[in-house]
């Protein structure tokens, strides 16, 4: 009954269905595969028997010989089916078959089956291949979850293999990005049950069976997706039961009452647990028993493996796996205060840590190297400095006294019951604290006293009275005193001692620094960012450690390109010397430590350290220049190479890089200047620079202070001097060399009293409501708003609040004008929590609560004061027609608290902001806003609509590199904003001059701002007084307008204002022109007195610190300028009382929280009164580069797209001006309620088709090209020629239609697309002016928040989705066109696809083969959704259409030829009959 039709890559009919067991064998045969690494990893002791690196014939069984078939590889796969009748391949389409016939998503729902045997075969297939990952990815993308396993799943019959099967399919999940609960939450009912068996399957067998190390650790890693998934409610309510108080059952009874003594508030709750449970039934015992022991028992099955590692011999690489995913699990939930409130306590009583320390695989290298990092971190946050109970932080003097507590009390103890211990008793509390101290005091005890004294401490039970044998181990009982009573160390001490700058020991662990390409297979010793954070010096910190990380992964890959670039040999004599060139790397000549500063007070490292580079440019002008340009603070790295290989031996890219190039030691250092011939620091400056006349150049730098303390320390114990051995000397790229600023503005916040706003301090860390800052809940809200010219009418006011009942403060319509000040009516919130659904966004808050459905807005018009008599005197008013939810996204970004506005392309983001920018600019004047952005682009887009406002010009600043882009003439940079109050105060000054002439006054008043005030305030002001004293009575009397044009003191200074002054209509009008002449005069006078600063700071530097701080009350900066300058911001005491951040979503964590703590607190609290975030979290988030860091760590994840999970209701956009209606229902799915702004339907470039095309969009099915699809050159380099050449013949053709090329862009979703593409047209296209050049040709990613007419989007893939799959990216691609979009890719595979089925849903209603009008050219005349009138021309294939679009170029450039010939025959025709004329005329005169 299916239709058939033919396959995309075999070309051999078969149905609908047929393709989709291609396409799955397509992905399971090799597109996964993990690509080659430029360099194996160091230490790699299991990468070759990982399951990334099992046989590709990843889910065949062996067969009766042992061996497995073999596997056609992915650009074979246009021959599998064929291959797969015979025999020998029969299981190749075992599980794909399955897909197709019972669950796959081309099967109508009430056509699949489902047999509980089929998920047992299949399950057995997955324990035979290792769980392999191309199988489950396989299966999770074929959705086995939603579409078979969880509807199936019947808690009373289910079995280990579908409860292990629906593991797998949410880890997969997890592990692809893709939402993982969204089957769960749509069927809820059957979740606890599950859950419940997954917790049972983790220390206990279920039905009879017991798990395997391999599962036990499937069955930890979904734990540990539940426990990062805190905001899913059916997750969360589970998870809740098995941290609680009740778990303390488990602790010993002394223990118990020892805590309980210490929390008297916990008795109430404890008592009321142990009442409930006595009325329960003994199913509900047994569920409480199970919930309240099930980690005390996965902590016990977790030290049971743990101590079974031997110390040598073979290791069990499964049961290192499990431990390593545990010891990741303890750290999650001792990391997030709901998860360790209680478990922290039962942790201790366990005694894991210290268990963990004894345990042989902790000191085993380098299996247990991993295991080790991950202790650490356990420990760190056992042991961090917040009260578990409050939740409140505690500081370095509260964490040591309570250290002083436990020695003191075990001092006490010791001196009453054990009097061996005298000596330690009567011990100061320093000298018995440390490590070595307490182990010599208590190692010579017995076991039964170090037994007696621990129980006493209620760290273990007391001693047995019937068994006199010892039930713990005296190193047991040893390393537990020792680690409850030594001396911690300061975690700030330990932040202020770390060397920023990253060292060789750092930069190749693939633990810490993992390589680019992480699979999710593994755990890293990485913190991660997720939802809530213990305290702000615990978010501070994990941004700190993965901020550096991510620098040092960048860093790694530079040195290891230098590197490979300047090719070090070893000499016949065992020197080292270079056979290669690097742009960014020299050899060093000489290297001299020339200074050692003191160490300042309280510390006990130098204070600097500064050292000379001496280096030979004997290189070309270019790169000589490059180096000459170094600035001051630029980061550089010094490089020990001792070389191993031989001068004509190549590196071997399958191998570890370090011990092939010889790397020692690498120290970073941060350039101060370079030296001139007699030794001087040349300093940097506009002034010429002295002429250096040889090639050695010499470089001063700083080094890194507590490196080099360490550094030195090791040497006095008898290491090597690494000072002396330097011999590469390396820069960087200058954009990607900021790292070291932003960690010193990230440490430096940490040793800040740095105070969140109170009413934002909880939200951020994610705790308690997370509406609470919300304007609707903060005590100062405001009730009546100035929205000046937000509104264009008094309808426009009535259309923006729809749900109150409007009433002006007057009748008379021709007063109800804009502007107007709204009165709103007292409510309270109805925001209530809500996590937001994958798929859309919460409700936007645009109405009232329902107790307030019926209040009544009082509206209020005013009218502007009369500004003066001057065209430029009159206000600039706003144009745009707000919609009523972008009027409550600029309502709440005035009022206090936190504004998060939900933009979807295209929805006027820009206009709200900087509408809520001149409406705090007008409402308070007073206040300072800082406007941060993540691009310079944003930035200046922002900045160019705000100076055409109502905004006074010297009130705006432009911080940073990016001004220079801004299209206009004025400069608002710093020195530019300086340069315009200079030269605005001379022009003010010859206006008085020229009120002083008009006043027929002597002297010098217009000399300097100071004497313009005296003239003001004896000459002008006294004028002023005596007219209104004259006229102010007559008003309303006949004389009353001749009195104001007689008696008005400035007429000849208002000559050359329009004439006449004054209209003589009446006395009020002409008054109101009196008074905006006066106010004309007035802030003539009030700018002059600002600037008198300026006249008394005379340099530079002053005047630029007077305007940041004083005199700009807009100042906008991209979020990196901010961390870079925090420290110089800071020190200048630079306040602002609202932040407004565009491209939220697009900012780092830290990049976000930076630019809101650039001033210090004033007496304990921050000016910051309103934080106004807008961004779309549905579209892309931040860059990071390294994978690990992004999928591991949760990097990517801005604080936008956080308080989104948390539940911070935002305001979402509900209406785009972008796109045409049928544009934006590609993408508008992914929103609520997002329509269409009235222009997009009326204006006339919506309301013609596009010329030379039958549809304003296409999704265009490209096949193979001579049996290529996509192409791999490089690891992850993908590129398809095939749509490349396609997409360059799209824009040919468009060309040859009459498009202009700047409103036409080329997308891709991969880099090596892009440079084919790039290539292509360069051959085709950018030597001939008939065609040119794109406006653009960049990835999708890079071309977020911009947009074009006309886009051609090339998706490249043809084996796997690839990272289209995450829908964020598939929203960019599709919001970026505004008139066509023509999307080229293999239909076939990506149609399968769950996550971008609605978009594909779509796309596929339109034919697959482009549809073209040739008949058709610009300008357009066809009007939109007609049928054509010209003949349609179908393209078949790519090479059709570049033959067309040939032929076509051929015939009009031919044409124009002929056309040409025919001009050129007629000129010469009438040249020459001229000339006869002109000889005839001659003859006749």
């Amino acid at each position: 009954a299916l239709c058939r039709t033919e396959c995309s890559r075999c070309k051999t009919k078969k149905t609908r269905a047929g393709i989709f067991v291609n396409c799955i064998l397509a992905m399971s045969a090799g597109s996964f595969g993990k690509g080659k690494r430029r360099f194996a990893p160091q230490g790699a002791w299991r990468s070759s028997t990982s399951s990334e690196d099992v046989d590709p014939v990843f889910w065949l069984p062996p067969d009766q010989h042992g061996e497995r078939p073999h596997i056609p590889t992915a650009e074979a796969g246009a021959s599998m089916l064929a291959a797969a009748k015979k025999p020998k391949h029969k299981n190749q389409l075992y599980l794909a078959e399955l897909a197709m016939k019972f669950w796959g998503p081309q099967v109508p729902p009430e056509q699949r089956t489902f047999s509980p045997q089929l998920v047992e075969d299949i399950y057995r297939t997955l324990t035979a291949t290792n769980f392999a990952s191309r199988p489950v990815m396989a299966l999770e993308y074929s959705q086995y979850l939603e579409n078979c396993l969880w509807p199936n799943f019947e808690p009373s019959k289910t079995t280990p293999a579908h409860l292990m099967s629906i593991v797998l399919m949410v880890n997969e999940k997890f592990k692809e990005r893709v939402p993982a609960w969204e089957a769960f939450e749509a069927s809820p009912e059957h979740f606890p049950v599950f859950f419940r068996h997954v917790t049972a399957a983790c220390v206990l067998e279920l039905k009879g069976r017991a798990y395997s190390m391999k599962e036990k650790t499937l069955l930890i890693v979904f734990l540990i997706h539940c426990f990062n998934s805190l905001e899913v409610d059916i997750v969360r309510e589970e998870l809740q039961q098995l941290v609680s108080l009740s778990t303390w059952h488990n602790l010993i009874q002394s223990r118990l009452e020892l805590e309980l003594k210490n929390a008297p508030k916990l008795k109430k709750y404890w008592s009321a647990i142990q009442k409930k449970e006595k009325q329960l039934d003994a199913a509900g015992k047994e569920k409480a028993d199970h919930n309240r022991m099930v980690l005390w028992k996965m902590m016990m099955q977790f030290l049971e493996i743990l101590e079974s590692i031997p110390a040598e011999g073979d290791v069990n690489e499964d049961a290192v796996s499990y431990c390593e995913r545990f010891l990741e699990l303890l750290t999650d939930l001792e990391a997030q205060l709901p998860t360790r409130r209680f478990f922290n306590t039962l942790l201790d009583a366990a005694h894991v840590l210290v268990r963990c320390e004894l345990a042989k695989i902790i000191h085993r290298e380098p299996e247990g190297h991993l295991c080790k990092q991950l202790l650490e971190r356990v420990k760190f946050y056992a042991g961090f400095e917040i009260n578990d109970q409050t939740g409140t932080s505690l500081t370095d003097h509260e964490m040591t006294e309570h250290h002083y507590d436990k020695i003191v009390s075990l001092q006490k103890a010791a001196f009453k019951l054990f009097p061996q211990l005298k000596p330690f008793s009567l011990s100061n509390v320093a000298s018995v604290d440390t490590k070595e101290s307490l182990r010599k005091h208590f190692g010579s005890l017995d076991n039964k006293t170090l037994h007696e004294i621990a129980a006493h401490l209620s760290l273990v039970p007391s001693p047995s009275i019937d068994d006199g044998s010892p039930t713990f181990t005296s190193a047991f009982l040893l390393e537990l005193l020792i680690c409850h009573h030594e001396r911690r160390s300061s975690q700030l001490e330990a932040i202020n001692s770390m060397p920023l700058y990253p060292t060789e020991d750092i930069l190749w662990d693939e633990n810490v620094v993992p390589s680019e390409y992480y699979n999710g297979e593994t755990c890293l010793a990485l913190p991660k960012l997720n939802l809530q954070f213990l305290t702000l010096h615990d978010y501070l910190l994990r941004n700190l450690l993965l901020f550096r990380l991510e620098s040092t992964y960048e860093i790694r890959e530079d040195i290891e390109d230098a590197l490979s670039r300047i090719k070090p040999w070893i000499t016949t004599e065992g020197n080292t010397e270079f056979a290669g060139w690097a742009r960014m790397a020299l050899p060093i000549t000489t290297f001299a430590v020339i200074e050692v500063g003191r160490p300042n007070v309280g510390e006990n490292r130098p204070s600097r350290v500064r050292a000379d580079v001496s280096v030979n440019l004997r290189v070309g002008d270019s790169v000589k220049h490059e180096w000459e340009n170094l600035r001051k603070h630029d980061v550089c790295f010094l490089m020990t190479v001792r070389a191993q290989m031989n001068l004509n031996q190549g590196f071997d890219w399958s191998k570890p890089f370090v011990p092939q190039v010889g790397l020692v030691y690498v120290r970073g250092c941060e350039v101060e200047g370079m030296l001139d011939d007699q030794g001087k620091l040349i300093e940097e400056g506009p002034g010429p620079k002295p002429v250096l006349t040889k090639d050695e150049r010499v470089f001063r730098v700083w080094l890194d202070t507590n490196q080099y303390q360490k550094d030195m320390e090791l040497v006095v114990k008898g290491d090597e001097d690494i000072y002396t051995t330097f011999n590469i000397f390396m820069r960087r790229k200058p954009k990607e060399n900021n790292f070291k600023a932003v960690l010193e503005s990230i440490r430096a916040l940490m040793n800040t009293e740095c105070v969140v706003p109170n009413w934002l301090h909880d939200v951020f860390l994610g705790y308690g409501d997370p509406a609470a800052a919300h304007y609707k809940r903060m005590p100062n809200q405001l009730r009546c708003l100035d929205f000046k010219d937000t509104f264009l009418s008094f309808e426009h006011v009535k259309a923006a609040f729809p749900m109150y009942e409007i009433q002006c403060t007057t009748e008379d319509a021709s007063k109800q004008v804009p502007p107007f000040r709204v009165i709103f009516p007292e409510e309270r919130s109805g925001i209530k929590r809500k996590h937001p659904d994958t798929s859309s966004d919460p409700p936007p808050s645009t109405a009232p609560s329902e107790d307030s459905l019926k209040a009544t807005l009082i509206v209020e018009p005013y009218v502007i004061p009369n500004r003066g008599p001057y065209p430029y005197n009159q206000p600039k008013r706003n144009t745009v027609p707000f919609t009523p939810t972008q009027v409550e996204a600029i309502r709440s970004g005035m009022q206090p608290g936190l504004t998060m506005v939900v933009g979807p392309p295209g929805t006027g983001k820009t206009d709200v902001a900087v509408q809520i920018i001149s409406n705090l600019y007008h409402n308070f004047p007073e206040e300072r806003i800082l406007l941060v952005t993540h691009s310079n682009q944003a930035l200046n887009q922002l900045f160019e609509k705000i100076m055409a406002l109502d905004i006074e010009e010297r009130h705006l600043l432009r911080l940073g590199h990016g001004e220079e882009e801004l299209q206009t003439e004025k400069d608002f940079s710093r020195y530019g904003r300086v340069n315009f109050i200079l030269s605005m105060r001379l022009e003010l000054l010859k206006e008085v001059e020229r009120m002083k002439e008009s006043f027929g006054v002597s002297g010098d008043v217009a000399y300097t701002c100071e004497t313009a005030g005296h003239f003001f305030l004896y000459q002008v002001h006294s004028r002023w007084e005596q007219f209104v004293a004259k006229v102010k009575p007559l008003a309303g009397k006949p004389e009353g307008v001749k009195s104001i044009q007689e008696c008005f003191p400035f007429r000849e200074y208002f000559s050359t204002a329009p004439q006449p002054l004054f209209k003589g209509a009446s006395f009020e009008q002409d008054w109101d022109i009196a008074e905006g002449c006066w106010r004309h005069i007035k802030r003539i006078f009030k700018h002059l007195e600002e600037f008198r600063a300026f006249e008394l700071l005379r340099t530079g530097r002053d005047r630029i610190h007077f305007l940041m701080t004083k005199e700009a009350k807009i100042i906008a900066l991209t979020c990196t300028h901010a961390a870079l300058k925090r420290k110089d911001m800071v020190d200048l005491m630079f306040r602002y009382d609202s932040v407004l951040m565009e491209e939220a979503a697009q900012i780092l964590e830290v990049e976000t929280f930076i630019p809101l703590m650039l001033q210090n607190p004033q007496d304990g609290s921050t000016r910051l009164k309103r934080v106004v975030l807008i961004g779309d979290h549905h579209q892309l988030p931040p860059v990071i580069k390294n994978m690990s860091f992004q999928k591991y760590s949760n990097m990517e994840q801005s604080l936008f797209a956080r308080f989104v999970r948390l539940g911070v209701p935002p305001v979402q956009l509900d209406a785009q001006g972008r796109a045409r209606p049928s544009l934006c229902d590609l993408y508008n799915w992914r929103y609520k309620l997002l329509g269409n702004l009235p222009h997009v339907l009326t204006s006339s470039e919506y309301q013609y088709a596009n010329p030379g095309f039958c549809y304003d969009y296409q999704l265009i099915n490209v096949e193979d090209l001579n049996g290529i699809g996509e192409s791999e050159p490089t690891p992850h380099f993908y590129q398809n020629l095939a749509e490349a050449e396609y997409a360059v013949s799209v824009f040919m053709y468009m060309r040859l239609q009459g498009y202009p090329p700047n409103k036409i862009a080329i997308l891709t979703t991969y880099n090596g697309q892009k440079h084919l593409i790039r290539d292509v047209l360069a051959k085709r296209c950018a030597r001939n002016p008939v065609f040119g050049l794109p406006e653009k040709v960049t990835t999708v990613d890079r071309y977020q928040g911009q947009q074009n007419d006309y886009i051609i989007l090339s998706l490249v893939r043809t084996k796997h989705v690839g990272h289209l799959r995450d829908v964020r990216r598939l929203v960019v691609a599709m919001s970026r066109a505004r008139l066509g979009l023509y999307v080229l890719a293999r239909v076939p595979l990506f149609q399968g696809c769950t996550e971008l089925e609605p978009t594909f849903k779509l796309l596929m209603q339109r034919p697959l083969e482009l549809h073209l009008v040739p008949g058709e050219l610009c300008p357009p005349s066809r009007p939109y959704q007609s049928p054509p009138s010209a003949p349609v021309f179908i393209v078949s294939s790519m090479p059709q259409l570049a033959e067309y679009v040939y032929q076509d170029y051929t015939c009009r450039i031919n044409a124009l030829k002929t056309k040409q010939l025919a001009l050129q025959e007629e000129r010469r025709v009438r040249e020459e009959e001229e000339r006869k004329e002109q000889e005839e005329r001659r003859v006749r005169e």
